[in-house]
């Protein structure tokens, strides 16, 4: 394997995209990969496309429909973390966020609208959804949001394709969804973690197929009558989770193990620490005075490298809580290398040295 690693980066669904491989001479060809897949799902799943194949299901009067092989992947994995988090994350909040005005691009959104009432009631419920194999039954009041689960699922899957395909270790990045997959680089994946400029930051090292997701309560934010509104919602309310974290980070086997816990954590508040604790998960909340509660192995803050804080094989496939578990979560292979009080970054994901990378603050879901 060659000692330097080769690196792309470009913008995607409002956030960067960053690309690195093993095999410099591999780089093309997998940035081509790693683009027609994220452009498939885009068709078949942006809630912000009229011709996506999920919008199409708003017309179905809650009769059975024929789907593609590839939307029927990511509802069933949004249907799995649904199951896995006792509901906490739910794909049937489309309508909601859409009232709540969240309904085109992040980046297109008018900077305040018109006051909205308050309106707390449950989200329909991901229970009354019907997946069998293609086939597909969504009640006609159901609008699916799959952006809790499909941009991390995307980042395993362009992994995976890339690792089989070429044949060289690889590492995805979609905001603060990070998977990898194929040979390491010597020493594994590097990732800096921190959540605003001049904040205390740590490294982890991901072993290969390992993964790491950020959910953040400050990257897709918007106004409406001078309130300020954010994307995860709360599926008992139809409402921005209460913000007790403004970020939370966990470690994982995979992407989508880690952002369903992620964005778990976010609607849980301080109920997610416990959580994560049974899991065996590691993670990194900062609340929003600032401060930093890690779970399983992740040290708190300090200048001084931890030596032997490797969480490796600190997580239990299976070991989830029965009804509330993340089914195989375990991170074998995930270590903490050091925490430290970092100098101002940049903000932006981009690699630093070979195999090693820097999640920017808020980019996660």
């Amino acid at each position: 394997m060659p000692g330097a690693a080769a690196a792309v980066e470009w913008s995607v669904w409002s956030t960067t995209a960053r690309l690195v491989v093993t095999e410099p001479g591999a780089l093309a060809a997998a940035r081509e990969i790693v683009v027609d897949h994220l452009a498939a799902v885009d068709e078949v799943a942006s809630r912000f496309r009229a011709d996506a194949e999920i919008n199409q299901l708003d017309h179905a009067d809650g009769t059975p429909q024929r789907i593609s092989p590839l939307l029927a992947d990511l509802v069933g994995a949004a249907l799995l973390a649904a199951r896995r988090t006792d509901g906490d994350v739910d794909p049937t909040v489309g309508g909601p966020l859409a009232a709540l005005g969240y309904d085109r691009d992040i980046t297109l959104l008018p900077s305040d609208g018109r006051r909205l009432r308050v309106v707390h009631r449950p989200a329909p419920g991901w229970q009354r959804i019907r997946l069998t194999g293609n086939t597909l039954t969504l009640p006609d009041d159901v609008r699916l949001d799959l952006g809790a689960t499909a941009k991390a699922q995307a980042a395993d899957r362009c992994a995976a394709l890339v690792a089989e395909r070429l044949d060289t270790g690889v590492l995805v990045s979609l905001g603060g969804d990070v998977a990898t997959a194929g040979n390491a680089p010597e020493g594994g994946w590097r990732i800096r973690v921190q959540d605003r400029p001049g904040e205390p930051a740590c490294t982890i090292t991901l072993a290969a197929g390992s993964a790491v997701a950020t959910s953040s309560t400050l990257g897709r934010r918007w106004r409406r009558g001078g309130r300020l509104l954010h994307h995860i919602l709360d599926p008992r309310t139809c409402q921005p989770a209460p913000v007790v974290w403004r970020t939370a980070t966990v470690a994982a086997a995979s992407c989508l193990d880690a952002n369903t816990a992620s964005t778990a954590a976010i609607v849980r508040g301080s109920a997610a620490v416990g959580w994560l604790r049974r899991l065996g998960m590691p993670a990194r909340l900062v609340a929003t005075d600032g401060s930093i509660v890690t779970t399983a192995g992740w040290p708190a803050p300090s200048r001084a490298k931890v030596a032997g804080a490797g969480v490796a094989g600190a997580g239990v496939a299976g070991a989830g809580v029965a009804g509330a578990g993340v089914a195989g979560a375990g991170v074998a292979g995930v270590r903490v290398d050091r925490a430290e009080t970092a100098p101002p970054a940049e903000d932006g994901t981009r690699v630093t040295s070979a195999g090693s990378a820097t999640r920017p603050r808020g980019s996660g879901r």
